[in-house]
């Protein structure tokens, strides 16, 4: 596809960009074509004016995801600055954009007095991909807190879905297919930021405690089957440490898949595969992936 193909855009268009810098595993292929908008008018008018049958993906801190080696067909959208403001917009209700952190998002809901957000601190990702994946952690979950989202849908029209539209479900939403979110209203409840700031704390150690925080890996792996912890399911099928090539099972945390230095995207989800066949084998317990798997072996 050429640039002669593509919609006039007044952000950054960047052919066969390399994503392994921009996920966390740090693998991974390029995308045949990396889109960052400059503001919600220019994603609109790009999605309006691009030809329907080319694919398009969002691309949010690249934390729960693998880039498969051969890259992304089509074009990768990453909402940059333009998309990452968060702001008080109502009583108890914070208005985010889809590129702010789960991290903005908590210390602003703390600076303006408004509790039950903290959870968002411990979700390594953007509001867009938790909004999408009803991201939870730490007996909080999105569908709890969200009141509507923006998205940009394929031909480019700008729609706000109530959370009822999303039909959340554990680590699943049913947005429209194609639908980039571009931000989100999250309404939480009164408190006084000091305990605010004391459960974000005692989340944050609690992370850093348990999970590889400071190692190449993509978040949780697997989902929580009904009645059971991924990581126990994993560790008693024997597979905590387990390597295949660079890539290695966590001994910290054994729902986290690690790149030790040189996995490629094939290896790590190779493992991933090797591990679920093994609990499967002990358990009989079919693990789901809860990582992102995309692009082209």
């Amino acid at each position: 596809m050429t640039t002669a193909a593509l919609p006039k855009v007044s952000g950054k268009l960047t052919p066969n960009a390399p994503l392994a810098p921009l996920v966390w595993f740090k693998s991974g292929g390029a995308a045949e074509w990396l889109f960052e908008p400059k503001d919600l008018a220019d994603l609109q008018a790009f999605l309006r004016e691009l030809d329907p049958a080319v694919p398009v993906m969002a691309l949010g801190l690249g934390s729960n995801l693998i880039v498969r080696d051969g890259g992304v067909p089509g074009v990768v959208v990453r909402l940059g600055k333009a998309f990452a403001k968060v702001s008080k917009s109502a009583d108890l209700t914070l208005d985010c954009g889809a590129g702010a952190s789960g991290i903005l998002v908590s210390s602003t809901a703390r600076d303006n007095g408004i509790a039950g957000l903290e959870f968002l601190r411990s979700i390594p990702g953007t509001v867009g991909g938790f909004v999408r994946m009803n991201g939870g952690a730490y007996g909080g979950e999105v569908k709890d807190v969200l009141v509507d989202c923006d998205v940009v849908l394929r031909d480019g029209s700008l729609r706000t879905l109530p959370v009822a539209d999303l039909h959340y479900t554990y680590r699943h939403s049913e947005l429209p297919e194609g639908a980039i979110v571009v931000a989100a209203r999250f309404r939480g409840r009164a408190g006084v930021p000091d305990a605010i700031q004391a459960e974000m704390d005692r989340i944050s150690a609690s992370r850093e405690a348990s999970q590889p925080l400071r190692s190449k890996t993509g978040g949780s792996t697997f989902k929580n089957p009904d009645g059971h912890k991924a990581w126990q399911l994993v560790d008693e099928a024997g597979c905590r440490g387990l390597t295949l090539g660079g890539a290695q099972v966590s001994e910290k945390h054994t729902n986290f898949l690690l790149n030790t230095g040189s996995a490629n995207s094939a290896e790590i989800e190779a493992l991933g595969e090797e591990v679920r066949r093994r609990v499967r084998e002990k358990s009989g317990v079919a693990l789901e992936w809860e990582i992102q798997r995309v692009g082209r072996p």
